[in-house]
């Protein structure tokens, strides 16, 4: 509920930062809801990419799981639904890039069809009714990025399906490991500047009649417009005096002095992701650091229903009971790892461990092939116990 409420405070305060925001104002009359849709999405984007990464931070949460700090055995039970929570923000952030991008090809058509000659600096098309070649070189970086990103989460999410992870679990493990591609681009994508606010709002406030523009376009203006005006003023305006209706707003004027200007945002996708990502690359430093250290297999026994019980030694390894362990074969898949409950613990007087593992996918299906002699043999009626010097 915590998760859902911050979601949805951070896109409706976005989306009334950009609707509201003076700033924005012509901006968003230039784009509309398009703009307000995209950053919201954005921001929803930012959050969900920051915590998508923590419940794979698998030391840290076996770190809190197993000290006093949380005390709380709902809290613990939390902690276990790690996979949950990473499932539901992979899918979140699935839905909003499709809602992001929606918005973007909305905003770039906005861009053409709205284009102003007034306000250069804040168009991304070069004239009116231009769609194809809206500014190639301003929307060159976030639209590649955009596009790769897409197809990057594609492959991810289709990957992660039950059906292909059981199939190939390979699959699914080297696409997912994409996500490193996708954060470096994810980075590079706010690095455009294509959406701009307006910096000198004291100077300008939006909507406001420039009187000096006015003269020099040679406009008719009536006489009190032709005295010197101030940075900004706001005085009634005289009832004889007839002014086009976006000069008044309320029988009030709005003079402003110059002109307004326009800067692009300094990118804050890195502030949201930065320290996660940092968190998640030491963590598998760290675990790569600690699975450096050799493991002897000392015994496999073949249980009947394809169940293989591996024993192994390991110097210097604690564990107690109920515990997991990452079984990590380079001679099985390079990358691939899986974890697995242990169902014998090391001791005082004994170091050896073991864990149960059911054959039931590619994975298992080698690892049994690379442990037995003969791995076709009939295992129903009796276990078969192997002991011999396997390669470390």
């Amino acid at each position: 509920f915590f998760w859902l409420s911050l979601n949805v405070w951070l896109f409706w305060k976005t989306f009334l930062l950009y609707y509201q925001g003076l700033q924005y104002y012509y901006l968003h009359q230039m784009l509309g809801l398009g703009l307000c849709v995209s950053r919201a999405s954005a921001s929803v984007l930012n959050l969900n990419c920051c915590l998508v990464l923590l419940p794979m931070c698998r030391v840290v949460l076996a770190f809190l799981r197993g000290s006093q700090k949380v005390a709380s055995r709902k809290t613990r039970r939390l902690l276990d639904k790690n996979k949950t929570f990473h499932v539901t923000c992979g899918v979140t952030i699935c839905i909003f890039s499709v809602l992001h991008v929606a918005a973007h090809l909305v905003n770039a058509l906005n861009f053409s069809e709205n284009y102003n000659e007034d306000f250069l600096a804040l168009n991304a098309a070069n004239y009116r009714g231009e769609v194809s070649q809206i500014d190639l070189m301003s929307v060159l970086v976030p639209g590649l990025t955009g596009v790769i990103m897409v197809l990057v989460l594609f492959l991810m999410c289709t990957a992660s399906t039950y059906a292909i992870r059981v199939s190939n679990y390979d699959i699914f493990w080297y696409t997912h490991n994409l996500f490193f591609v996708f954060y470096m681009l994810l980075m590079l994508h706010v690095s455009g500047g294509v959406l701009k606010y307006q910096t000198n709002l004291e100077e300008h406030p939006p909507g406001c009649f420039n009187p000096n523009k006015t003269l020099r376009e040679n406009m008719t203006v009536p006489k009190a417009f032709e005295e010197t005006f101030p940075n900004y003023t706001t005085e009634p305006f005289p009832e004889d005096l007839s002014v086009p209706e976006p000069f008044v707003q309320n029988n009030f004027m709005r003079i402003c002095s110059e002109e307004p200007k326009f800067q692009s945002h300094f990118p804050e996708t890195w502030f949201w992701i930065s320290g996660p990502l940092c968190l998640y690359c030491v963590e598998r430093l760290y675990r790569y650091i600690r699975s450096n250290k050799p493991v002897t297999i000392t015994s496999v026994i073949s249980h009947p229903s394809n169940v293989l019980e591996v024993r192994m030694m390991k110097d210097d390894f604690k564990a107690r009971p109920g515990q997991y362990v990452i079984l990590h074969c380079p001679r099985v898949s390079a990358l691939e790892s899986h974890p697995f409950t242990l169902t014998m613990c090391p001791t005082d007087t004994k170091a050896t461990f073991g864990v149960h593992l059911k054959v039931v996918g590619d994975w298992t299906e080698r690892f049994r092939d690379l442990l037995l002699l003969h791995s076709n043999q009939d295992t129903e009626i009796l276990p078969i116990f192997q002991q011999r010097r396997y390669p470390k």
